[in-house]
């Protein structure tokens, strides 16, 4: 059958990414405390297209990831990359991959115990090696993490408790070595007035009250700490670098209140 794909294009321009975008895929991603996680994500796959070629072969992108999607953890998704861009003759692979991570949490006091969901993101490039022999590789894993802040001037001026509100801390890390994406959502936990729960008894809801009431925090004190917290992590190997960014449902102003910042060593 005739590979229209294949033919030449003459239009003479290149282009930077073609592939496969929105890929709804079943997929198993590691786990502290069961090892593994069945999850659902959602995929985006692209290699860089030559100005002298026409297209390039859609189908190769799922059947390669279908390969994968039973062990997509952080190093394996570079090597999913590297074997679609080594099939599609590219220069250049990226990739996304979108999940629901889910912790079994328990209550701080009664220990009912209840499911979290935190929005995770694996980004990656790999490219061919240069004329040094060297190839580039970079990956970043995102996750963005529901908490609680008490606000610290509410609280100095009112004679009667303190207006507070949810928030979501967002980072985005870039790490060679190997880490647990429960220990960061930890981490974040702890900068914040107080996590989140699911499942909440009347004695634990009293104990998030009180902690959150004696721990209040701006976003820009919830995003400060959390830098602290991955500046001194303990990993395989230091992030080399991190984006931390913070923003607030404001539950008294009609508008949200964010902070960021990012380190690179």
């Amino acid at each position: 059958m005739i590979d229209i794909q294949s033919t030449p294009d003459t239009r003479e321009i290149p282009l930077q990414k073609v592939g496969v975008r929105g890929l709804s895929y079943p997929v198993t991603v590691l786990d502290k405390a069961h090892k593994t996680q069945n999850t659902t994500a959602t995929i985006d796959l692209f290699v860089n297209l030559p100005h002298d070629y026409k297209g390039t072969h859609m189908s190769r992108f799922v059947e390669i990831f279908h390969k994968h999607h039973g062990n997509v953890g952080m190093r394996e998704f570079l090597a999913m990359l590297e074997e679609i861009r080594v099939s599609l003759n590219a220069e250049k692979a990226f990739g996304s991959m979108s999940f629901p991570f889910y912790i079994e949490k328990t209550a701080p006091v009664s220990e009912s115990a209840g499911m979290m969901c935190y929005e995770c993101t694996y980004e990656g490039e790999v490219s061919a090696a240069d004329e040094s022999g060297e190839s580039k590789r970079s990956f970043y894993v995102s996750i963005a993490v529901p908490v609680a802040t008490v606000c610290p001037c509410s609280k100095a001026i009112s004679d009667r408790g303190a207006h507070n509100q949810r928030g979501i801390v967002k980072v985005r890390l870039q790490n060679k070595g190997f880490f647990w994406i429960e220990d960061v959502i930890s981490a974040v936990e702890h900068a914040a007035s107080c996590g989140l729960y699911s499942v909440l008894k009347r004695p634990d809801e009293k104990w998030v009250t009180e902690h959150a009431y004696d721990n209040p925090r701006f976003v820009e004190d919830v995003v400060r700490e959390v830098y602290l917290a991955l500046k001194d992590f303990p990993v395989e190997k230091p992030f080399s670098y991190f984006s931390v960014e913070c923003e607030n449902a404001e539950s008294i102003h009609n508008h949200n209140a964010y902070a960021f910042t990012e380190y690179k060593a």
